[in-house]
């Protein structure tokens, strides 16, 4: 028999203007040292969280991470016509319920006391959106035993809720869960092992940060012509260049923590593809609207392992005399692929394309394809159809 399908990689080419998609703690370019030049760097969780979002608008469900779950009750009961101190409370008990140690929030008008009820749990708790309804369901069911409970007002206060119903709650999954998965050590049988791994953006090239200093008119004072100067002056960090982004996706791993639902393993992968090529973090959008597109998306199927690209770019990409990065990095890409997959046997290539701005074919990434979303349908078609034998294959 045929190995069957197991990861689809995505590789993606695309160009960015003066921007600054992930600043760091001092509000600068993120950057790496990579083949000996500077580049410029957007980090994983960084375009994670963008694909995630994205995801989530297009399969319609919510996953919601916070250590902030019992207020979220609370204000669920609240909505509902619970009493303001009773919906509190019972917020305060549930996020104390599980077996996830918490604190007490500080009193924002006295540091030194804390608030009753405004329970943090220590561990941030991810479950589906969903779950915030489940939880109050089960309050409305305990309310008399809440109406005569103590504040929770100290860390190791107990709650008069059942543990077990809790913990459940927090078990709960949907497809977010199941594609990125979670971490949740302390409750049991609680943690998902995510289908997708991505990988740190980095440009094919090398880069170089520039500041733009900046200032800010006072209307008034310009109205009025009483002071001269600027109301405020500043500077930031931005950067340009074009980008190589890589990302797995392991379709055993997603089949494993959705179960024998073919459907939705297909609804999943595609809605992740396209929410990955499409999604572009947020930081600075305002003052930079850097919404491009990729100029080139290839996606591979794999039986043996993932193979990412980014070793193509290990000598930076340089620009002809015209000028111009991306169609150089995409004739990189097409040769770094043709090389690696000639090493490793092309048998281990399940199905593959390309899709994108250029004009000249790249042969070694497969069949160009007219769109994104024919692309997609494409690689998922042979890597969801069943292992065929040799004999028949």
């Amino acid at each position: 028999m045929t190995a069957p399908a197991r990861f689809v990689d995505i590789h993606v080419l695309q160009s960015m203007p003066f921007a600054n998609l992930n600043r760091d703690d001092n509000n600068a370019v993120k950057t790496v040292q990579y083949g000996n030049v500077l580049r410029t760097r957007v980090s994983s969780q960084s375009w994670k969280r963008a694909a995630r979002e994205l995801f989530q608008e297009r399969i319609g469900q919510v996953a919601l991470r916070t250590r902030r779950i019992g207020e979220r009750v609370a204000r669920e009961l609240e909505e509902r016509g619970w009493p303001t101190e009773l919906a509190r409370r019972a917020g305060g008990h549930l996020a104390a319920g599980s077996s996830i140690k918490f604190e007490l929030a500080k009193d924002p008008e006295d540091p030194k006391k804390t608030v009753p009820n405004k329970v943090l749990t220590n561990a941030m708790i991810y479950v589906p959106q969903a779950a915030i309804v489940e939880l109050a369901d089960l309050a409305e069911e305990h309310r008399d035993k809440l109406a005569g409970a103590k504040d929770i007002k100290k860390s190791g206060d107990k709650s008069v809720l059942p543990k077990g119903p809790i913990e459940a709650v927090l078990r709960s999954r949907n497809g977010v869960i199941n594609l990125f998965g979670r971490m949740l050590a302390e409750v049991d049988d609680a943690g998902v092992d995510g289908a997708v791994q991505v990988a740190h953006a980095l440009t094919t090239h090398a880069t170089d940060v520039e500041l733009d200093y900046f200032s800010a008119v006072d209307d008034i004072s310009q109205w009025w012509g009483d002071a001269t100067g600027s109301g405020h002056m500043g500077h930031a960090e931005f950067s340009a260049g074009t980008f190589y982004r890589y990302a797995t996706l392991d379709l055993r791993d997603l089949a494993a923590n959705i179960g024998q639902e073919p459907a939705a393993l297909r609804e999943l992968s595609a809605a992740f593809l396209s929410a990955f090529i499409e999604s572009l973090p947020q930081a600075k959008k305002n003052s930079t609207a850097a919404h491009t597109l990729p100029g080139l998306v290839h996606l591979a199927v794999r039986a043996d392992r993932p193979l990412s690209f980014a070793a193509a770019f290990e000598k930076p990409v340089a620009a002809p005399s015209e000028g111009g990065f991306e169609a150089a990095s995409a004739r990189e890409l097409d040769r770094y692929a043709k090389a690696a997959n000639t090493l490793l046997g092309q048998e281990r290539i399940r199905a593959r394309g390309w899709a994108g701005l250029a004009a000249k074919d790249l042969t070694g990434l497969g069949d160009r394809q007219e769109s994104f979303d024919q692309l997609i349908r494409h690689v998922l078609d042979a890597a969801l159809a069943p292992a065929a034998s040799k004999a028949g294959a």
